[in-house]
């Protein structure tokens, strides 16, 4: 089942299964990708409660060890539809016995998202609702087109509002983070994308400046993705498949060797009993004649 979002000329479709952005078009122009399943079966799946891989695929809480997949669970779940009206719908998430054997907490992951003519806002909310400390991750990991501008690939690129390490985590087998960096062509904070760029692993941008960047066609059309209380970006293709995933993250995967309690694993967030972590992302549109709104994430 799909939920149906519409603003003025822009439409969007939400599937129940992972609360999942399945199609976002701006004036009759798709900027999602169509997923290929022998390439990519998702359009933007939704990653909770952890971001990348766990070393051995298990987590361990309070002395136990639990099952955790990629990316966590959430993506493989229905959500329950909250509220939805016209260019706005809300979705839940809440522990049950589909999660308990993953993550032994109580907690509600709501997702809000919001058409606003050419742009699209996702907000986020993470309560925990058990007794006790809860640590998760959050991410969102949209493919967009590309070609964005229905040309050709070459000459797009992904420019971030302020200069950024130019190299990344060399990430190992099992996809766990190593110590060890490589380089990467990000010049003043540019990236031109390109098959070869994108050939290995995920760019994973850790503890980035910016709060937002531009994903860029030649014929002057654009994606500006701004985000608030997302600490990391990644970058990911499958070339030469025509899209690229722009993601936000706070968590990342594993450090190589890594034993440690799920509470102990690098750039987890720790929730009190009773908090919530609010996290958002809006993607706005540009066209090759003019220009979207504002980046600004409202409320």
């Amino acid at each position: 089942m799909r939920i149906v979002l519409e603003d003025d000329a822009a439409r969007a479709e939400i599937a129940l299964r992972g609360a999942e952005l399945v199609h976002w078009s701006v004036g009759g122009r798709p900027l999602t990708w169509e997923p290929d399943p022998a390439v990519w079966a998702a359009v933007s799946p939704i990653l909770f409660p952890v971001v990348g891989w766990a070393r051995g695929g298990v987590v361990r809480v309070d002395g136990r060890t639990y099952p955790m997949p990629v990316h966590g669970f959430a993506a493989g779940l229905d959500f329950e539809i909250v509220a939805h009206e016209g260019p706005s719908a809300v979705f839940r998430l809440r522990d049950g016995p589909a999660t308990a054997g993953h993550y032994p907490f109580r907690f509600a992951l709501t997702l809000h998202y919001r058409l606003e003519g050419p742009s699209l806002a996702v907000t986020f909310s993470v309560e925990n609702c058990d007794d006790r400390a809860m640590p998760y991750a959050l991410g969102i990991h949209p493919g967009f087109r590309w070609p964005l501008s229905g040309q050709a690939r070459d000459g797009h690129s992904v420019a971030f509002e302020t200069a950024e390490e130019a190299s990344v985590p060399v990430i190992a087998p099992g996809g766990l983070f190593s110590k060890e960096r490589r380089p990467i062509p990000l010049e003043q904070g540019r990236l031109a994308l390109n098959d070869a760029v994108l050939a290995q692993e995920a760019l994973c941008l850790l503890d980035v400046r910016s709060r937002s960047l531009r994903y860029a066609a030649p014929d002057g059309s654009a994606l500006r993705i701004a985000w608030e209380d997302f600490a990391h970006c990644a970058i990911w293709s499958r070339p030469p498949a025509p899209f690229v995933s722009i993601e936000s993250w706070t968590g990342h995967g594993d450090p190589v060797g890594f034993e440690g309690a799920l509470s102990d694993k690098p750039s987890m967030r720790l929730l009190a009993p009773g908090e919530t972590g609010r996290h958002a992302v809006r993607y706005t549109f540009e066209g090759g004649c003019g220009r979207g709104g504002p980046s600004r994430i409202s409320r």
